[in-house]
């Protein structure tokens, strides 16, 4: 039996709008079948919720997704890919 690959990719977006724009388009350009869960990651020490970057979480199981496509995929929004 295989062991089960459980690859998770995180883009950094600078505000909620990016982020639902970027999770709707992972689906057209990667073929992502499972929806990426949005989360608000206030920056450190920052109250104002202005100052508060959007993290689109992608499971990858089957270890398929580019990490340097992703993170050029993530820049057209003026975000990254975080390293795991």
């Amino acid at each position: 039996m295989a062991p089960v690959n459980d690859v998770r990719h995180v883009l950094v977006l600078p505000d909620r709008d990016a982020a639902e724009e970027a999770a709707e388009a992972l689906g057209e350009r990667f073929g992502v079948d499972e929806e990426p869960r949005l989360l608000r990651d206030a920056l450190a020490g920052e109250d104002d919720a202005e100052d508060a970057q959007w993290l689109v979480v992608l499971r990858d199981a089957a270890g398929r997704l580019d990490a340097a496509a992703l993170d050029a995929f993530a820049g057209e929004w003026d975000g990254w890919r975080e390293e795991p």
